[in-house]
């Protein structure tokens, strides 16, 4: 029988390692046990942030959408009972474009203050 040399694969996927890790600090970079294990928080880390970055956004739309509403509506108006009358005048604008329409275009934004008094 043949000899099977098996020593490329692992190769591979040691620098394969190695070359995700590129950047970090100290033997983290160029040692592969601590190159591994440095990686592995990352990854855990960048996971938990693509979810954090979701909740971050959404909070960010509420405090836009609710300055915009007490800046423009003169009966005091907060950002619950602004919510509450999207709902029943069945105006299905999500936050994020509301809080773009409060920033950026007021106008249109209190053409909608209008609708739902």
């Amino acid at each position: 029988m043949t000899r099977v040399k098996r020593g490329t694969i692992a190769n591979k996927r040691r620098k394969k390692l190695l070359k995700a890790a590129k950047g970090f600090k100290w033997s983290r970079k160029n040692k592969y046990r601590a190159a591994k294990e440095a990686l592995y928080h990352a990854w855990r880390n960048a996971f938990i942030g693509r979810k954090l970055k979701k909740r971050d956004m959404r909070r960010l739309w509420q405090i836009k959408i609710n300055a915009a509403v007490r800046m423009h509506s003169e009966n005091g108006m907060n950002y619950s009972r602004f919510i509450n009358g999207l709902k029943k005048a069945n105006i299905e604008l999500d936050r994020k474009v509301l809080a773009q329409l409060g920033e950026n275009h007021p106008e249109v934004f209190k053409k909608i203050l209008e609708v739902i008094k």
